[in-house]
C-alpha cells in the first residue's frame, strides 16, 4: 500500500514518541508480518494527552465556538476521511486481517456517515423549560462534561472509535482515545486527518498503548469527566472499580454479547432468515459483539433452516483480505484463532457435535492459515455449555432446538449478557409479547444485525451501560444542568 503508516502518539495536535521510548509491533494478523513500531503510551504520556485536552477545554477554543463552526470543521474531517477512503480501507484490513471488500462498504463508509450524522445533529439538541410557578424560569440545558476519553477496541477500529467520540467532540468536549493496541494505524491516520479539518490543539489526542498501562491510567485519572468503552465484560468492570477508585468519573460501556437468534415454525420467509442468521455470525469472522451466536430453533423448523444453513456456509469462503473478492478474512491473532478452536473442541467433548465441518482450507503461501476459523455449526447445544454462555468472538454458532416459544424466550435470557435479540415469526402479536419478554437492549423481529445510525445500541446486565448512537448517544458526553431563574 501507499499510504505513509503514522505510528506516533498525538497529542496537543503534535505526533511525537513515548515519553519513554516505549513501543510495541503492530502486526499483520493475516501473515504474521511486521507492519511497524507503534508508540507505546506510558502514563506520563496520559497525562501529557489528558492536561493538553483540559487545557483546550478550560480555553474554550472548541467548546465556545459555535455550533456552526464545530459543525464545519466535523463535515471537513468527513470530507477527507472519505478522499482518504482507500487509504483507510488498506490500513483497516492490513491492521486486522478483514476483507478489504467489508473495510471499504462498512467501515469507511460507515464512518462518514458517523461524523456527518452527528455533526448534523448537535445543533437539533433543544434545551427545556421546566413547568414551574409563573414567576420562576426554571432552564434545563446539556453541556459537555470536559475531559472525555474513549478506550476501543480493533474489531472496527475506526469506527467504533468514531462511535464514541464524534458525539463528544460535536457537544464540545476534548477527547483523549486509546484505540486497541492490536490495531490502532486508522485512528492515528485520522489525528492527521482531524488537523487538516481544523481540529484545535489538544481536542483530539489519540494515545496507542496497552490496556493495563494505558488504559488503566485514563480509568484512574482523576482529571477525565467521563470514559466511553467497548470491549470485554471483564475489562468493563475494570473501568468501574477505576471510577470508584478516583473521582466517579461517568463510564459507558458496550462489552460483550451472546445474543440469541430466535426462528419459529412460522417464520415468514426461511431464506431469507437463513441469510441473515449466516451474515449474524460469520461476517467479520463472527467478531462482533452481537453477533447472533445462539441460534434457537423451534424443532418443526430445524431440519429444514439446518439443511439450508449449511449451504449458505460455504459462501463464507476465506481467502487474502487484500482481495476484493475474499469474503472471510483472519482473526485478529493465532492466539486469539486458538482460543477459539480451543472452544469449540471442548464444546465437542461436552456433546455437541460439528455440522458438515467445510474442508481444510489450503492458504496460499504469504498467509498464515493458523489465522484463520473457518465457520463452524455446532448441533445438540444445551444452554449450560460453555459455547452458549461465553462470548466466543468467532465464526461459531451454537445450535439449541426447543419445543415452545416460551422455552425458546427463557433460554435467551438465561445468560449473563443482554446485548440483543432476534425473534423470527409470522404472528405480530406473538412478537410484540417476546421483545417485551426479551431481557435486552435491542431486539430484531424478522431481522438479524440491522440497525440504523438514528437507533440507540446498547445492552443490559453485563453487557454495559449507556447508549452508542442516535441522540442518546449524547448522554453519554454530557450532563444536564439546571438554572432556577425567580423573577418573584
Amino acid at each position: 500500500m501507499n499510504t505513509e503508516i503514522e505510528s506516533r502518539l498525538f497529542i496537543d495536535g503534535q505526533f511525537a514518541d513515548a515519553a519513554d521510548g516505549a513501543q510495541f509491533d503492530s502486526l499483520a494478523p493475516a501473515c504474521g508480518t511486521l507492519i511497524c513500531r507503534v508508540a507505546a503510551a506510558g502514563v506520563a504520556d496520559i497525562d501529557r494527552a489528558v492536561a493538553a485536552a483540559r487545557k483546550a477545554f478550560d480555553l474554550g477554543v472548541w467548546r465556545h465556538a459555535t455550533l456552526q463552526h464545530r459543525k464545519q470543521v466535523l463535515f471537513q474531517l468527513a470530507q477527507l476521511v472519505e478522499a482518504q477512503a482507500e487509504q483507510l480501507a488498506q490500513l483497516e484490513s492490513l491492521d486486522t486481517g478483514k476483507p478489504i471488500r467489508d473495510a471499504r462498504a462498512v467501515d469507511i463508509v460507515g464512518s462518514v456517515q458517523m461524523i456527518r450524522w452527528f455533526a448534523e445533529s448537535v445543533d437539533k439538541l433543544y434545551d427545556e423549560i421546566a413547568p414551574t410557578q409563573a414567576s420562576v424560569v426554571a432552564q434545563i440545558r446539556r453541556v459537555p462534561l470536559g475531559v472525555v476519553a474513549a478506550v476501543t477496541p480493533w474489531n472496527f477500529p475506526l469506527l467504533t472509535a468514531l462511535t464514541k467520540i464524534i458525539p463528544a467532540l460535536a457537544i464540545g468536549n476534548s477527547v483523549v482515545l486509546k484505540p486497541s493496541e492490536l490495531a490502532p494505524l486508522s485512528c492515528l491516520y485520522l489525528a492527521r486527518l482531524s488537523v487538516l479539518a481544523g481540529l484545535p490543539a489538544g481536542v483530539l489526542n489519540v494515545v496507542p498503548g496497552s490496556g493495563e498501562v494505558a488504559g488503566a491510567a485514563l480509568g484512574l485519572h482523576a482529571d477525565v469527566d467521563a470514559l466511553l468503552f467497548t470491549g470485554s465484560t471483564a475489562t468493563g468492570k475494570r473501568f468501574m472499580q477505576y471510577s470508584g477508585a478516583s473521582n466517579l468519573k461517568k463510564v459507558s460501556l458496550e462489552c460483550g454479547g451472546k445474543s440469541a437468534n430466535i426462528v419459529l415454525n412460522d417464520c415468514l420467509d426461511i431464506d431469507k432468515a437463513v441469510a441473515a442468521t449466516a451474515n449474524g455470525i460469520f461476517f467479520n469472522a463472527g467478531q462482533i459483539c452481537n453477533a447472533g451466536s445462539r441460534l434457537i430453533l423451534q424443532r418443526g423448523i430445524a431440519p429444514v433452516f439446518k439443511q439450508k444453513l449449511i449451504a449458505q456456509m460455504t459462501q463464507f469462503f476465506p481467502g487474502d483480505p487484500a482481495e476484493s473478492t475474499t469474503v472471510l478474512g483472519s482473526m485478529i491473532s493465532v492466539a486469539h484463532a486458538d482460543k477459539v478452536r480451543a472452544m469449540i473442541a471442548e464444546a465437542q467433548e461436552q456433546g455437541a457435535v460439528v455440522l458438515a465441518p467445510l474442508p481444510a482450507w489450503n492458504a496460499p503461501p504469504q498467509l498464515d492459515a493458523a489465522a484463520w476459523v473457518l465457520p463452524t455449526l455446532l448441533d445438540q447445544v444445551e444452554n449450560h455449555m460453555r459455547i452458549a454462555q461465553e462470548e466466543v468472538f468467532g465464526p461459531v454458532l451454537a445450535i439449541i432446538e426447543v419445543d415452545h416459544v416460551d422455552e425458546a424466550i427463557a433460554i435467551a435470557n438465561d445468560s449473563q449478557y443482554g446485548l440483543a435479540a432476534a425473534i423470527w415469526t409470522a404472528d405480530m402479536r406473538l412478537a410484540h409479547l417476546a421483545q417485551q419478554a426479551l431481557h435486552v437492549g435491542f431486539v430484531w423481529i424478522n431481522s438479524v444485525r440491522a440497525g440504523h445510525i438514528a437507533t440507540p445500541f446498547g445492552g443490559v446486565k453485563q453487557s454495559g451501560s449507556g447508549r452508542d448512537k442516535s441522540l442518546h448517544a449524547f448522554d453519554n458526553v454530557s450532563y444536564l444542568k439546571t438554572s432556577w431563574h425567580d423573577y418573584s
